[in-house]
C-alpha cells in the first residue's frame, strides 16, 4: 500500500491497458507490450511500486534512443543438455525472461534441471512472477540477476556490487513459497522511489559517497546501497554476481549498466534455473512442504500470524485486484502522458494501440 496521501487507487486493468499502449505507440509489438505491461502492473499489486509503473519512464526513453528494440525476439540455443543460453537482443526482460522458462519446461522431461543464462536482456522487473509461474505446475525454479554498481563492499566505499537478487519458487500444498529479495538492504528502485516522493530512508540502508551512512534519498543515491545483513549480505551478493558472470560472460559490477539509465547499453545478466522436483524425490512432495508450511504459519507467538515467502504478496495482489491499485499521483499523471503520446519514430508505421 503506498504511504502517499494524494495516491489514486485504478483498476489494474486500466493500468495494463495504458502502459501497453504507451509502449505500442513506440514500436512494441501487441504480446510484447502486453507482457511488458502486465509485468509492471504486477509489481504495483503486489506492493512493490520501485519495481512497477515508474519504471515505464526508462523503458520508453530507452526504446526512443534505440537501446531496447520493443519487437526483438530472443535467440535461443542449447549448448548442453541441460543448459540453455540466451540472447535477448535488446528485448525486453520479461518477454525474454517468460521464453526461458518455456524452453526450460520443455526440456526438464529430459534432463530433470535446466539452466538459462540470459545476455543482452533489458530489466527482468520483480522476480517473484516468474517463480510462481514455474511453482505454479509442480516446479522449483531459482533466479539470480546482476545489477549495476550500487552497493558498497562490507568495510568498503564505494558501489562495486549490484543489488544482485535471488528468487526462488518451491510448490506446496496452501500456498506455494516464492522469495524475492535483493542482497542489498533495498533495491535501487525503491531509493529512487523515496526520493521522488521526498520521504527519509530508515537507517542503515544506505551510506553517502563518502560511506557514511545516510537517511537522505538524494544523498543515497549518489553514494551506494549498503549490503543486507553485513558482511553475510555482502558475500551472498558477491558470490551470486560472481555465478551470473561466470554463466552469462557478462559485465560485473561497476560495469553493469543499462537498468536504470536511458544511457547506456545493456551488459547485465540472469540465470534462471528450473527444477522437476519428482525427477530427484521420485515423488510429489508438495502435500509434504504444504503441511510444513503451515506449522511455520501457525508458530506464532500469542496468536500472531507468522507468514511463509509469498503469502504478503498474494494478501496484496487479492486486495489490490479488489480495491484498486494504490498508484502515486504523480506516476498516474506521467502514465498517461506517456500513454497519449506517440514517437515520430513510429507514428508512421503504428497501429491502432486501443
Amino acid at each position: 500500500m503506498s504511504g502517499d496521501p494524494s495516491a489514486v487507487r485504478v483498476d489494474a486493468q486500466e493500468l495494463r491497458d495504458l502502459a501497453a499502449r504507451a509502449l505500442t505507440r513506440r514500436g512494441a509489438t501487441t504480446e510484447h507490450a502486453r507482457i511488458q505491461a502486465d509485468h509492471l502492473v504486477a509489481a504495483e499489486l503486489r506492493g512493490h511500486p520501485s519495481h512497477g509503473l515508474r519504471r515505464l519512464d526508462v523503458l520508453v526513453a530507452r526504446i526512443e534512443r534505440g537501446l531496447i528494440d520493443p519487437a526483438s525476439q530472443p535467440e535461443l540455443q542449447w549448448t548442453a543438455a541441460a543448459a540453455l543460453t540466451v540472447d535477448g537482443a535488446r528485448g525486453f526482460g520479461p518477454v525474454v525472461a517468460y521464453q526461458a522458462i518455456a524452453a526450460l519446461r520443455g526440456r526438464l522431461p529430459e534432463t530433470g534441471v535446466a539452466v538459462a543464462a540470459l545476455h543482452r536482456t533489458h530489466h527482468l522487473g520483480i522476480l517473484a512472477p516468474y517463480m510462481e509461474q514455474l511453482a505454479a505446475v509442480g516446479l522449483v525454479g531459482l533466479m539470480l540477476s546482476s545489477t549495476e554498481g550500487l552497493v558498497h563492499p562490507w568495510g568498503g566505499v564505494g558501489a562495486l556490487l549490484g543489488t544482485n537478487p535471488i528468487a526462488i519458487g518451491v510448490p506446496a500444498s496452501g500456498g506455494d513459497l516464492a522469495v524475492d529479495m535483493s542482497t542489498g538492504a533495498v533495491s535501487a528502485g525503491k531509493i529512487l522511489d523515496y526520493r521522488a516522493k521526498g520521504m527519509t530512508l530508515p537507517d542503515g540502508w544506505a551510506v553517502d559517497a563518502a560511506g557514511h551512512r545516510t537517511t537522505d534519498a538524494a544523498e543515497a543515491a549518489e553514494g551506494a546501497i549498503s549490503p543486507f545483513g553485513g558482511a553475510k549480505g555482502y558475500a551472498l551478493g558477491l558470490a551470486f554476481g560472481a555465478i551470473v558472470g561466470a554463466l552469462t560472460g557478462t559485465a560485473l559490477g561497476p560495469d553493469v549498466h543499462g537498468t536504470l539509465d536511458a544511457d547506456s547499453e545493456v551488459t547485465k545478466g540472469d540465470v534462471i534455473i528450473a527444477i522437476d522436483p519428482v525427477a530427484f524425490a521420485g515423488s510429489d512432495t508438495r502435500t509434504a512442504l504444504g503441511d510444513y508450511f503451515a506449522l511455520i504459519r501457525g508458530s506464532g507467538a500469542d496468536g500472531s500470524t507468522v507468514t511463509v515467502p509469498g503469502d504478503r504478496a498474494r494478501a496484496a495482489r487479492d486486495r489490490s485486484c479488489a480495491e484498486g491499485v494504490a498508484l502515486s499521483a504523480d506516476v498516474w499523471a506521467r502514465l498517461h502522458e506517456l500513454s497519449e503520446a506517440v514517437d515520430p519514430a513510429v507514428a508512421d508505421r503504428n497501429e491502432d494501440p486501443s
